[in-house]
């Protein structure tokens, strides 16, 4: 049987934003086709670091980063744009000044010719998006922000989405949509790669997640592994989230 080749594969990164210091201290992780992957873990563990260096932010000391088998090592967002990559960075996710048409046909400034195409993909797994396609962003909520920074990031195409903390900010109840987004664009066919405060909602919808400590992968395993691992909640989680 042929060995299945990983969309994304990140192996022993050590990264970090200073000279001298690093963030990531052997950081591994690897993404099938269709994967959705959580990336959980205390602050200051690096999740968010590991998302950049995936995503060219971030300089990477030594360690590789792998795109179905090509070597993407510190390759530039623009190229990995290009690539089938988006990014959707936990704040400053959208642009306040243009309406929420204009923001998305902003994700296909390298292909525009593919605007009617992917408007039509994404405002059929985002409806709201197309009902108030003249309305400006900035006028929007916190999650209505967020459901407009990962439209623009599927109007390239991707085959793979980085999300940095797509519930960072919001309500209880804007949480629970922004997952369940989260949960539709992967089942579109997007590889997901989240990063995560929340913890157990996290877990619930993921297939497979990483356990940070310290920029290393201190736990792996299946979200309802990990979400029925009482040790890993005890070591690791602490009152991130109530996972009983």
């Amino acid at each position: 049987m042929a060995t299945k080749t990983p969309v994304v594969h990140a192996d022993d990164l050590h990264a970090g934003y200073l000279p001298g210091i690093n963030i990531l201290n052997g950081c591994s992780l690897t993404a099938y086709e269709g994967d959705l992957i959580g990336i959980i873990g205390p602050n200051g563990a690096g999740k968010s670091t590991l998302l950049k260096s995936i995503f060219g932010q971030v300089n990477i000391r030594s360690g590789k980063v792998w795109l179905n088998g090509e070597d993407i090592t510190g390759l530039k967002a623009n190229k990995l744009v290009s690539k089938g990559v988006a990014f959707v960075p936990q704040t400053n996710n959208v642009f306040p000044s243009l309406t929420i048409e204009e923001n998305l046909e902003m994700g296909v400034f390298q292909t525009p010719k593919r605007f009617n195409e992917r408007f039509e993909f994404v405002t059929n797994i985002f409806p709201d998006l197309g009902k108030r396609r003249n309305q400006r962003a900035g006028s929007l909520s916190g999650g209505e922000r967020q459901m407009v920074a990962m439209g623009r990031a599927l109007m390239i195409d991707p085959s793979v989405l980085l999300l940095d903390e797509p519930s960072a900010g919001l309500s209880p109840v804007r949480q629970d949509e922004a997952f369940l987004r989260v949960k539709e664009v992967n089942q579109a066919g997007v590889t997901v790669i989240m990063v995560e405060q929340n913890a157990r909602r996290c877990l619930q919808i993921c297939d497979r997640a990483y356990v940070l400590d310290q920029g290393k992968d201190a736990h792996t395993g299946t979200g309802r592994e990990l979400l029925n691992d009482p040790k890993m909640i005890e070591l690791y989680l602490g009152n991130l989230a109530d996972l009983k």
